[in-house]
């Protein structure tokens, strides 16, 4: 129950970003699935799916105005720093990175990696991202894909 909640709240998170502003969208999503998975682990029941759904709101409402606040170098660094520490990070190692243009800036840290049912070889990840002084977080696994790239899930 509470992965369909959440996958239809991230939907719902894109639909209501308008998906015309990429960055903005996918900061929506991941603010969205933040939200809802934090607000699922709050009471049992009909009071879970509540609080899972305003989690989700509350997620895709501030990940939305983080992710279109990022401008190209930042995903860039951003993007650059994921992967570096996807590919070469320690577990529980934090990567940081910094746009001094803007001022933005971010930490990734990946955990131990390990082998799904699939043998693809995937690690779990938390991120934040500190836009004007606003802080996001966000949690995801991102796979290791048969070209040696990674790619986060469900994206």
């Amino acid at each position: 129950m509470k992965t369909k909640l959440i996958a239809c709240s991230l939907v719902v998170a894109c639909l209501s970003s308008g998906c015309e502003n990429p960055k903005q969208a996918i900061g929506a999503i991941a603010g969205a699935g933040a939200g809802g998975w934090m607000g699922s682990t709050i009471g049992k029941g009909r009071g879970q799916v509540v609080a899972a759904a305003v989690g989700a709101g509350l997620g895709a409402l501030a990940g939305g105005y983080v992710g279109g606040k990022l401008d190209d170098a930042d995903k860039r660094q951003a993007g650059t720093t994921c992967m570096q520490a996807l590919e070469n990070g320690r577990s529980g190692q934090q990567a940081v990175w910094r746009n001094p243009d803007s001022g933005n800036h971010g930490t990734f840290i990946p955990q131990k990696a390990y082998q799904a049912d699939n043998g693809q070889y995937c690690r779990e990840f938390q991120q934040t991202i500190v836009v004007g002084g606003r802080s996001q977080q966000g949690y995801g696994t991102a796979c290791r894909q048969p070209d040696g790239s990674w790619q986060i899930q469900g994206s």
